[in-house]
This record gives C-alpha cells, structure tokens and sequence, in this order.
C-alpha cells in the first residue's frame, strides 16, 4: 500500500541500523574486557612466583616434601599438584632430581 509515493515497509537501512549500534557495543565492550584483562595481567606481574623448585635428597618422599612445603593441606592433593606440574607418573622420585612445587 502506498500513499503519497511512500512505502509502508521500512527501508533497509532502518532495519540495519539497531545491528550496527549492537556492533559497536559488542566492540566497546570487547575492549574494554581486552584492556581490563591486560591491566590484571600486567598487575600481577611482580606477583610470587608460580612455583619453587627442589632437590630431591636422600630419604626424601613426595609425601614428606609436601608435608613440610605445605602444613596444613591435604597432602594428597598436593601430592596429585607436584605429579601433575612435573610429569610424573607415578610417586617414585631418584635423589638429585629437581621437582618444582605449586606455590
């Protein structure tokens, strides 16, 4: 239907108009996350380290490394941290070996 040479329906760019304002948005808000993650990043720069590392000696256990490293834990997850960050597939350690620790 048509009057005085308009259409009813609306134009193209009418109906395109709200998906860019929501491009933009999604866009602000992407940088704004992107700068905020960065920026906890780079404070977290002059944080402890991640882990520590130690030799193991003789008589030296996964279990008492982890006793005297972490008191107070559950010793069997920690066990289960120290395994996992070193590869180990299994609780056996040789002395002289080096085995980082979970901060």
């Amino acid at each position: 239907m048509y009057a005085a040479g308009y259409s009813i329906r609306p134009s193209r760019s009418s109906r395109r108009a709200p998906l860019r304002h929501l491009g933009r948005w999604a866009l602000v808000v992407a940088v704004v996350i992107g700068a905020s993650v960065g920026l906890s990043k780079a404070a977290l720069g002059d944080a402890a380290p991640v882990s520590r590392s130690v030799v193991v000696q003789s008589g030296d256990t996964l279990w008492g490394i982890a006793a005297a490293r972490y008191p107070g834990d559950d010793i069997r997850v920690r066990i289960d941290d120290i395994e996992r960050l070193n590869g180990l597939r299994s609780p056996l350690i040789e002395v002289g070996e080096t085995l980082e620790l979970p901060a």
